[in-house]
């Protein structure tokens, strides 16, 4: 992915230029105003006392409310605990600390947290601190507690948990406290709940209605657990494959992310945003903005970003959120052109508050306050970052193992470094959020009011949803799909293993440790079984992960016997990709897929059996060298439980593949670039003293994705050839199945600036649509878009459409439609 590097003087300049004034009073409210929750948001700011204000505006862990416990004798391993410390990124002052404590120490502070760390196994048990929550409640007013206890629990466990916290907020403070958990592909932290495909498979489905519904399903479940706030979903574009985050985003593009966010909020929270019911949650869309952009790729870092950019793609989504009536936001992490975004009110007051006139809630990641003066250093001590945040516009500090917040902040207060009114205003929007969820009346919702938890209907909802999330990218010679009868080595790494299916927040923080939740569910070798017959189906797998370190980590290959295994198959099922990680501890050195999953491939290609590659991956893994050793090839993502049973249905033709790709595949790691890459990125060969060129190599492009049946797509027709800024464009485009199977297409809509007066993208998609369609049934497809939406980010920072023309393409159709005059807008949002 090309990048350019702004100096900060122009960057800043520039980012000004782009929302020159607010136009709060010019948009209408991103929520309409509730009369009554405003009387009585405005009631309780009149009786509440600083202490209880400023403890609103505090998230804690609910660690400091408990504790999870070995249950029984335990040894240590030390060897096994720092090989964990680095794993998790820990710094070698940090682990050299902890290895200075004795067993019994390390085992009292360290031995809940789930780390394997001893030898042997152990039993771990979580333990609720009664007066410990009383002490945070009672004492400090806290607002908000998040997390789960390392893994997720019970619904008999939350439904222990949650009311006591409500029962002694109520008492004390007369104000709800609002939970919060990452459940971020359904109840990832609700045992026995139902798990989705990860978002990036989603996305893959260019399919509305699957975001939909996977996220009305998880608030349901939420509920079920008395959890009415979840902090999904994450709406970062992916558009750099280094990224350890790239699963959990909808990919690169800006509209398939919009659309998709937009539907996740009518899921999550319903037809109501002022009045969301007990089946329904609020969201915490994140991670704004430009999160999913670091410079080195690695999670966390600093982003530098173009500010128009910025404006155009990265910051769209979080604007579709909002207009579709997001209550919360958490911020990036890192910092952009220089500036945290924890600390920027002008990303944080102006773009979001003001601009967007939302009276939503802005909430930090995990400790980020601290890190404006621990890593960012724009910031002396603590008490100066909580200054900064505050003043730029967070309401709520996630500061999860300390109360310090409450003592500075209203130090702070007092000193007139942080004006009340604006102390007023965060609280202000964290009542009205636990209003809109009706926590005042109602602040518990019960196991009993949701009877359809973990039903089969949801079971059956996610296993369809995974079938239309798997991408077919080769299919040479129609090998699939497979008849029965056939002998399948099933072979590769992720071949017999649950925890590669679902990823990174799935039961726990990482994916690991789940085996006692995922038991129910089928790996691939057991779907395989399952469809084709135990004795058609052989596992070797040849190279498997070393479960016990790292997510990359592997034990010994023994290929050979992998190699071996198919001289009794008749075609060959390669699982290979990657183990389960989250976040930084996904970060990694080198794109290209494991040598010895690579060296596996290759051996098995010269035995001449046809191979199927199952790509199983968080984030694309470069595999030119073997992907032409492949008959077939098929992504498959973070396809949740039921992914395994998908691919079966599948490979064997019960269901038809309909999903494309929804980032652009690298085949090297110099080309990593986005579909939407600028016209000047591709130059041919130039002749003369200086021979050389600038091409676009990708493996599998954007939006590509095979069926076992054929499209066509004739008469793409524009209502309108020539038009002005404000117009309504209309389009319309046949589209046939001419092959012999129903299908599902996605029809995709794009646009290309032929000539403007910056380098104009290669194309931009602008809407999309899926179809069903019978063997020989036709569709006429209808697109509607503003002509604003054709508009780019000029140089000046400022929304521009010139005159001039567009092509828009569908398919392998185009037409050419005329802007006749150029507008430039003063607002910063169109």
């Amino acid at each position: 992915m090309k990048k350019m590097l702004f100096p900060l003087a122009l960057a800043t300049l520039l980012l000004n230029a782009c929302a020159p004034k607010s136009n709060a009073n010019k948009v209408a409210p991103a929520i309409p105003t509730d009369a009554q929750i405003e009387k009585n948001i405005q009631e309780w700011l009149k009786k509440m006392t600083l202490d209880e204000k400023v403890g609103q505006m505090l998230e804690l862990n609910l660690d400091l409310m408990g504790s999870t416990q070995v249950v029984g004798e335990a040894k240590l391993d030390r060897n096994k605990l720092e090989q964990a410390l680095r794993m998790f990124g820990q710094e070698k002052e940090a682990i050299d600390q902890v290895m200075a404590m004795t067993d019994e120490q390390i085992i009292a502070q360290f031995g809940g947290y789930g780390i394997d760390m001893f030898e042997g196994e152990v039993t771990r048990e979580w333990r609720l601190n009664e007066a410990a929550l009383d002490s945070m409640i009672g004492k400090w007013k806290i607002g908000s507690i998040l997390n789960a206890p390392g893994k997720a629990l019970s619904v008999e466990n939350w439904q222990q948990i949650i009311p006591k916290i409500q029962e002694l907020s109520m008492k004390y403070i007369g104000i709800p406290c609002i939970y919060g958990l990452d459940n971020n592909h359904g109840v990832t932290y609700v045992a026995g709940g139902t798990l989705f495909p990860q978002s990036i498979n989603v996305a893959a489905s260019f399919n509305t209605d699957l975001a939909f519904t996977s996220s009305e399903i998880c608030a349901y479940e939420s509920r079920t657990a008395n959890c009415p706030w979840v902090y999904n979903p994450t709406i970062d574009l992916g558009r750099d494959p280094r990224w350890s985050r790239i699963w959990e985003s909808y990919g690169e593009d800006p509209i398939v992310t919009s659309r998709m966010v937009e539907a996740a909020v009518r899921g999550y929270q319903g037809p109501d945003n002022n009045h969301i019911d007990g089946n329904h949650v609020a969201t915490s869309v994140k991670h704004y903005f430009a999160y999913g952009a670091p410079w080195s790729g690695k999670d966390r870092t600093p982003a530098y970003v173009s500010p128009q950019m910025l404006r155009e793609k990265y910051f769209a989504p979080f604007k579709a959120a909002i207009q579709a009536g997001a209550q919360t936001i958490m911020v990036n992490s890192a910092s952009i052109n220089g500036v945290p975004v924890h600390a920027s009110y002008e990303y944080l007051t102006k773009w979001l508050k003001e601009d967007l006139n939302w009276d939503g809630m802005i909430i930090t990641d995990w400790a980020d306050i601290n890190n404006l003066y621990q890593r960012e250093k724009v910031a002396k001590d603590k008490k100066d970052a909580i200054r900064i945040a505050i003043n730029a516009g967070i309401d709520m500090s996630m500061d999860p193992y300390s109360v310090d917040f409450c003592i500075l902040l209203k130090e702070l207060v007092e000193e007139g470094q942080v004006p009340m009114s604006r102390i007023d205003d965060a609280v202000s929007r964290i009542l009205r959020l636990k209003y809109r969820l009706g926590l005042f009346d109602t602040p518990n919702t019960t196991a009993e009011e949701h009877p359809q938890f973990a039903c089969a209907e949801f079971a059956e909802k996610a296993l369809r949803a995974a079938e239309e999330t798997e991408v077919l990218l080769k299919n040479e010679d129609n090998i699939l799909p497979l008849a029965q009868g056939k002998r399948i080595l099933v072979t590769g790494p992720n071949a017999n293993q649950i925890r590669c299916l679902n990823g990174g927040w799935s039961y726990t923080w990482q994916g690991t440790d789940a085996a006692e939740f995922t038991a129910p569910y089928n790996t691939i070798y057991e779907a395989f079984c399952n469809k084709f017959g135990k004795q058609n189906v052989i596992l070797e797998q040849g190279v498997t992960y070393d479960e016990k370190g790292a997510y990359w980590a592997e034990n010994e290959p023994q290929i050979q016997k992998a190699v071996a295994a198919a001289s009794r198959a008749d075609v060959i099922v390669a699982c290979i990709g990657e183990n389960s990680y989250c976040e930084t501890p996904g970060n990694l050195t080198d794109l290209t897929l494991s040598e010895n999953q690579r060296n596996l491939v290759k051996a098995l290609a010269k035995t001449g059996k046809p191979i199927i590659l199952v790509l199983n991956e968080g984030r694309p893994r470069l595999l030119a060298d073997i992907e032409p050793l492949a008959k077939a090839v098929v992504h498959i993502f973070l396809p949740g439980n039921y992914g395994a049973d998908a691919l079966a249905n599948l490979v064997a033709g019960d269901a038809n593949f309909s999903a494309k790709m929804p980032y652009t595949y690298p085949k090297e790691i110099n080309s990593l670039i986005n579909y939407d890459y600028k016209v000047s990125e591709q130059v041919g060969t130039m002749a003369g003293a200086y021979d050389y060129d600038a091409k676009v190599t990708q493996q599998w492009p954007f939006g590509f994705g095979l069926s076992y049946t054929t499209y066509n797509y004739s008469n793409l027709k524009a209502v309108k050839s020539e038009f002005k800024a404000n117009d309504e464009l209309s389009f319309s485009v046949d589209v046939t199945n001419t092959g012999s199977i129903a299908g599902k297409e996605a029809v995709l809509l794009y646009s290309s600036d032929l000539v403007a007066s910056i380098v104009p993208d290669s194309r931009r998609l602008r809407a999309f649509q899926k179809i069903a369609l019978q063997p020989g049934e036709t569709k006429t497809v209808t697109f509607s878009l503003p002509a604003s939406d054709l508009a780019f980010v000029g140089a000046d920072g400022r929304w521009t459409l010139e005159a001039g023309e567009f092509a828009i393409t569908v398919g392998n159709q185009a037409v050419t439609i005329n802007a006749t005059e150029t507008k430039i807008w003063d607002t910063p949002n169109i």
